[in-house]
């Protein structure tokens, strides 16, 4: 940029100067003699020589008009081909549109999956979940690999290029070709995608223990019990994930749309965030007030999402993993419920009586207890109104490593 910059100060002096040469050596005062040396000459004197100055005049003036036009036309010629240049180089490097799908894992096959997804193998797609933006499958490749697939239903953003433009398809592509090179034990990877006119089919690991929201039901209906120290390992395993989005990879990614729903528990209750990044592509749902509840307050405000936003709805998810209770629960409706589960979790750390809003379910020895009301203190920080005040994901995850310690 400063290359540009010093290049056209130059040429915008040499024409300055050049104009200068011009109008002084064309000057009529320059070439004819003066009426006071014209009279001081002695009449003994040989008459001056005449130099004919209006001859001279008439031919040097456009030689050097014709210089200056010459320059001039080289200068805009010169200007006008770079940018045909540029226009054919940014036309011939535009990201082409790629057909059929698109695989990121020698263990899967574009033919295999186009197969599927043309309509030669629909029985074999499981449905294991749905919402607004699309739903979820459940395939198994083989005996050994088993995809859980999430089709976006028309997935572009109001006020945006259609689903059927160019311009859109390579937006997505471009998203999905970024989110194909995550690779973190905490976070899903794209292992592959096939596009079907304005649609996105999305292929991902499948997570046998389905997602944070389903195990909470399950515990609220005593189906599942998790202790303290599962919870605790969940808390950490996701906040380790959102540290390597915000920190460790290169173009950092915003999560922006962090909920239970999208915390995926495998084998082992190891937390993988689902669904990153996917926000910015998909339409805002019906259940846009089920989500709001872990959408911080300043996406409301001034429609700004930052990494301490992603913070914000972690805090709303280990208020929910200590407290056992969702955020959408009637309880939460009512005075004692001090309408909403942050209102009433600050009233009872003020009045301290914490204790009340643990979950009774996971209650256990005094030393574990300590640790619960001290995570319920990171997770009204976490649930700051101002970002500001808000912990970043690598000061989280030391602040839940250390809480054994405390």
């Amino acid at each position: 940029m400063e290359k540009k910059n010093i290049r056209k100060t130059l040429l915008l002096q040499y024409l300055i100067c050049l104009l200068c040469f011009i109008f002084k050596i064309t000057e009529p005062s320059s070439l004819s003699p003066s009426p006071d040396s014209t009279f001081s000459l002695s009449p003994s004197s040989p008459p001056p020589y005449d130099v004919h100055p209006s001859s001279s005049r008439a031919i040097l003036r456009p030689i050097l008009l014709g210089i200056l036009f010459g320059s001039l036309t080289g200068v805009f010629a010169s200007i006008i081909f770079l940018f045909t240049i540029r226009l054919f180089l940014l036309f011939a490097n535009r990201t082409p549109i790629l057909k059929g799908p698109v695989t990121f894992s020698p263990k899967i096959s574009p033919k295999f999956l186009k197969v599927i997804f043309s309509g030669g193998n629909n029985e074999s797609l499981q449905m294991i979940g749905s919402s607004p933006n699309g739903k979820y499958l459940k395939f198994p490749l083989n005996s050994e690999v088993t995809v859980a697939v999430k089709v976006l239903e028309s997935a572009c953003s109001s006020g945006s290029p259609g689903p059927t433009s160019n311009s859109w398809k390579r937006k997505v592509q471009r998203e999905l070709e970024l989110l194909a090179k995550v690779s973190h034990r905490n976070v899903m990877s794209l292992r592959a995608y096939v596009r079907d006119h304005d649609r996105f089919s999305l292929v991902y690991d499948y997570v046998s223990n389905g997602s944070l929201e389903d195990a909470m039901k399950r515990v609220r209906l005593n189906q599942l019990r998790l202790g303290w120290e599962m919870r605790h390992r969940i808390a950490v395993g996701m906040v380790k994930g959102l540290k390597y989005l915000h920190y460790e990879f290169v173009p950092r990614i915003l999560h922006n749309n962090l909920k239970p729903t999208n915390v995926l528990l495998d084998d082992g209750f190891e937390p993988k965030l689902g669904d990153c990044g996917l926000a910015r592509l998909v339409v805002a749902g019906v259940d846009a007030p089920i989500s709001s509840c872990y959408v911080a307050p300043e996406c409301f405000q001034s429609c700004r999402y930052t990494d301490k936003s992603d913070i914000y709805s972690f805090g709303m998810i280990l208020s929910m993993l200590l407290t056992g209770k969702d955020p959408t629960d009637p309880f939460f409706m009512g005075e004692v419920g001090r309408w909403g589960l942050v209102p009433w979790l600050r009233h009872l750390q003020q009045v301290g009586e914490a204790r009340e809003a643990l979950d009774s379910g996971m209650l256990g020895e005094g030393e574990e207890e300590e640790e619960m009301l001290m995570a319920i203190r990171i997770a009204l920080v976490c649930l700051s109104d101002l970002p500001a005040d808000r912990p970043s994901s690598d000061e989280l995850e030391a602040m839940l490593t250390q809480l054994h310690s405390f």
